[in-house]
């Protein structure tokens, strides 16, 4: 228990003062997130728009696919990445690894299957709800489409919210790929591993409050939009 108090009581004197060292580490960790969600997001709801309004072979096996990359091992992803982007590999001359953007990378690869496979499901469910009255209609296939985008927009921002989790909270595929580089690639979750490892466990708990308060704050954003988006609605 007074190991858990001297967390909270040093998380609170790191918010308080501003640490440089926790101010830049929080700020990578939300521009490597953030930037993996956006490319993501656009991957992951255009796939998932195709699958929803055309039939084509290759469709089922497609979902399936994409189903099961929903739990990709995070330290697979990791490796699978570092093979690609090694001297050996590939994109080894590209020189990416152990960088912010193979962090990116990483973490597109983890959130895009997550991100298409809730929004299909949305997206599919919606489409059939409208599907006649888009057909009575008579609109097009991209008017329709974008109607649809809009009318499930609040389901989709939660996607969207369950993506951001998956990258901010991600350690092993960043830390594989980013090398947990000081002032260069590391971020929150890979401090706290680091200073777990090292036994400093109050602080590792205090980041870790850190970035659960972090995730709390994104919580609430998104509840209070929907909330006021309902009532603006009624």
């Amino acid at each position: 228990m007074s190991e858990f108090s001297t967390a909270l009581s040093l998380a609170f004197d790191l918010l308080r003062h501003a640490d440089p060292v926790l101010v830049d580490i929080v700020l990578r960790s939300l521009r490597v997130s953030l930037l993996a969600l956006a490319m993501a997001g656009v991957l992951g709801f255009a796939l998932a728009a195709l699958i929803t309004v055309t039939r084509f072979p290759g469709r089922t096996a497609l979902i399936i696919g994409i189903n099961a990359a929903m739990a990709l091992p995070p330290v697979v992803v990791g490796l699978a990445v570092y093979l690609l982007l090694s001297r050996a590999g590939p994109l080894g001359g590209w020189g990416l690894l152990f960088s912010p953007t193979a962090m990116v990378i990483a973490q597109v690869v983890l959130v895009t299957p997550l991100i298409c496979g809730l929004a299909r499901q949305t997206l599919e469910d919606a489409w059939r709800e409208y599907a006649e009255l888009f057909a009575s209609l008579d609109l097009g296939t991209l008017r329709a489409l974008s109607t649809l985008l809009v009318e499930t927009r609040h389901s989709l921002l939660t996607t969207l919210l369950a993506g951001f989790g998956r990258a901010i909270s991600e350690v092993g595929a960043v830390l594989i790929v980013g090398g947990n580089i000081a002032h260069v690639t590391r971020v929150m979750t890979t401090t706290i591993a680091m200073e777990t490892s090292r036994g400093n466990l109050a602080l590792a708990l205090a980041l870790g409050l850190i970035l659960i308060f972090i995730a709390l704050l994104v919580n609430a954003g998104v509840f209070f939009t929907r909330e006021l988006a309902a009532r603006q609605g009624a």
